[in-house]
This record gives structure tokens, C-alpha cells and sequence, in this order.
């Protein structure tokens, strides 16, 4: 087995993120692939940014991270918007948003 590290575009931070979902290996993330590994990230509460979920692609491809473009970066742009839109706990954002303005917010 594969360690995730050896994977394109994943460092020790963000094969940190897989592994507390349960992906353990590079071939466990082949296997579910970049969406399914992105919803589990969202539903365990990670905060969701466009560039990792791109780069998550890039990466199982095996392609540089700056290498999407153009209508390519636009259609993952939608993928992503819609994955945000179904498994985001947009209420928790809300209120992790409220307290950092008020000062009481806890930095993760």
C-alpha cells in the first residue's frame, strides 16, 4: 500500500485531512475518487475552498495543481459549487462566521 504522500499535489497537511476520514492509502483514494473523498472532508467539517478540491483532481490525474484551466476549472467550479451546496453545514459556517466578527470565534 501506498502512502498518499506519494501522490502528486498531497503533502503531510492534506493527506492529514484524508486520513480522519478514513483514507489511508493512495490506492483508498483512487478507489473513491476525488468527489466522494471532497463529501467526506465537507461532512467532517472541513471548511471548503475551490483550490484544494481542484488540486484533489489534479492530483488522482496526476497532473501539476496549476495545470486546470479555462472550461475544464469551470466545470469543476460548478461540481464543486454543487457538492458545497448539498453537504456543507452552511448553519455552522454561519455561526463560526458571527463569532470570528464578534472576536469569540475559535480558529481551527
Amino acid at each position: 500500500m501506498a502512502a498518499l504522500e506519494t501522490i502528486r499535489n498531497i503533502g503531510p497537511a492534506f493527506a492529514g485531512s484524508l486520513r480522519s476520514v478514513g483514507i489511508n492509502t493512495a490506492e483508498e483514494l483512487h478507489a473513491i475518487g476525488a468527489n466522494a473523498a471532497y463529501i467526506r472532508l465537507l461532512q467532517q467539517g472541513s471548511k471548503p475552498h475551490f483550490i484544494s478540491y481542484y488540486v484533489l483532481h489534479m492530483a488522482l490525474q496526476g497532473r501539476p495543481w496549476n495545470d486546470c484551466k479555462g472550461t475544464e476549472k469551470d466545470a469543476l467550479r460548478a461540481q464543486f459549487d454543487a457538492l458545497k451546496a448539498q453537504h456543507c453545514d452552511t448553519d455552522r459556517a454561519a455561526l463560526e462566521r458571527i463569532l470570528d466578527q464578534i472576536g469569540t470565534g475559535i480558529a481551527r
